[in-house]
């Protein structure tokens, strides 16, 4: 089993090479505002582009779209968010820090507060004595709801007339629209509705880098199926969704797939069940959830636009409101798990140490870089780089040794570096190093492209 690294060197690790910035950072910062860096832009793009490509372009029942982010407040209060979107918080009177109560209960004890009551988790706090994460204290508030969505207006003035919410999830948009694409994709159930973009919560406690933050994207599908079917469905999803997490190379002795029991569940929810990580800095953390959500999306929002929302079908004439699994992940959860997974410290002998990041070449932001054995060389080297640039995104690299040059590569989880020497001139080939064996071969440039190819394939 790999070695497990301290969540402060793995994270030192991203910010200094250009995966995650501090948000705001000539400013003095925001709290737990993240900018995603060169390197970081790329690998949140091909984590998004192997979802789509897995969940949209090969399956024959899915469709993409891209709601709105600001959408009729009515929506929000057909989906209950308006009412019930809250988690309870508690303040320290000690020291004025401010806590979500089902987090520091977690964090204090082990025990899951998930489901429980304002009333109850003041119970927990006071049976289990739990001390102020940031002074030692004990001596908290009520636990009192908090609402988690962005409040906004649209239009000249502010008042409740013009209020409106920054989305706290992208799937609203999905049932919104499933007349529209119903219609203009004449797709028929069981089909899925799946999309990429941005969500906001007003978080109590984000923290832990970038596992909870107030701005994050999502990629969610929504699977729409006839009512009797959707437990079948349900456990498709969870072993699909389990399956391309294992494809992404992640260590399977820090996966797994926790059921939800019934008291965790949601009163509409048939079925729940979490992809989980083992971050450094927790047990296990959720990445991926998975729901049988039933037909209540469909049905609230049939209720509070008076439209019909019902699925007539065409084979055999029923008409019935279909049932929905909902697979839904976070991209910089994702994004975290696979830097985590990667992040490796090796020991090569005395006085040789390097940092690798093992990212599946298909993730790996930066495919290959070219280095030219001697600057000598810059000439025929860039017009390789050139010619790679055409297919992959690749770097250009002729600053220092050769071994430096790698160990550089080696930290940014480039998979290939090429090294184009006083031989290629003659024989018309060049050194491809492996960044995870470090292992050598010699390939004519004419394969290059096709060796490459080979090697990305998820």
């Amino acid at each position: 089993m790999k070695e497990k690294y301290t969540f402060d060197e793995i994270v030192t690790h991203l910010k200094s090479s250009g995966f995650v910035y501090q948000g705001s950072e000539i400013y003095g910062g925001l709290s737990n505002s993240w900018d995603f860096g060169v390197l970081g832009s790329w690998l949140k793009k091909n984590i998004k582009d192997l979802w789509w490509k897995e969940f949209i372009e090969k399956s024959p029942y899915n469709v993409g779209i891209d709601s709105a982010i600001i959408i009729n407040p009515k929506a929000w209060e057909a989906s209950g968010h308006l009412a019930g979107f809250s988690d309870a918080m508690v303040d320290c009177k000690e020291c004025k820090g401010r806590f979500r109560a089902d987090n520091m209960i977690q964090d204090a004890t082990g025990l899951s507060a998930e489901g429980k009551t304002p009333e109850e988790m003041d119970q927990m706090i006071e049976e289990n004595n739990i001390k102020c994460p940031v002074c030692g204290k004990h001596n908290f508030t009520k636990a009192r709801p908090f609402n988690l969505m962005f409040k906004t207006f649209i239009g000249t003035l502010e008042d409740s007339k013009s209020t409106v919410y920054l989305r706290p999830e992208t799937c609203q948009g999905i049932f919104i629209n499933f007349n529209n694409v119903l219609r203009t994709s004449r797709k028929k159930v069981p089909f899925g509705i799946g999309q990429i973009g941005k969500s906001f919560r007003n978080e109590i406690t984000p923290g832990n880098f970038i596992f909870r933050t107030g701005e994050f994207e999502q990629m969610e599908l929504e699977f729409f199926c006839k009512p009797g079917t959707d437990l079948d469905w349900y456990k498709y999803w969870v072993d699909y969704c389990f399956n391309f997490v294992k494809k992404l190379e992640i260590n399977e002795e820090n996966l797994r797939v926790r059921e939800h029991d019934k008291k965790e569940l949601a009163f509409y929810s048939k079925g729940t069940s979490d992809i989980e990580y083992a971050f450094p800095f927790t047990d296990w953390g959720e990445v991926w959830g998975i729901a049988d959500r039933t037909d209540y999306d469909l049905k609230q929002h049939s209720e509070y636009s008076g439209k019909d929302l019902n699925y007539l079908d065409p084979e055999t004439n029923e008409r019935y409101i279909p049932y929905c699994v909902e697979p839904s992940v976070g991209v910089e959860r994702l994004f975290l798990m696979i830097c985590c997974d990667a992040y490796e410290r090796q020991q090569l002998d005395e006085n040789d140490e390097r940092i690798v990041m093992h990212l599946h070449p298909a993730l790996a932001p930066i495919k290959a870089c070219v280095c030219p054995l001697s600057k000598k060389l810059s000439e025929p080297a860039t017009e390789l780089f050139n010619e790679l640039s055409k297919e992959f995104y690749c770097e250009y690299d002729e600053s220092g040794s050769i071994g430096k040059r790698y160990r550089r590569n080696d930290a940014i989880g480039t998979p290939f570096c090429i090294t184009y020497d006083f031989d290629s001139e003659n024989d018309n080939c060049v050194t491809v190093r492996d960044r995870d064996s470090m292992e050598q071969s010699r390939i004519p440039i004419s394969e290059l492209k096709d060796y490459i190819k080979a090697r990305l394939i998820f």
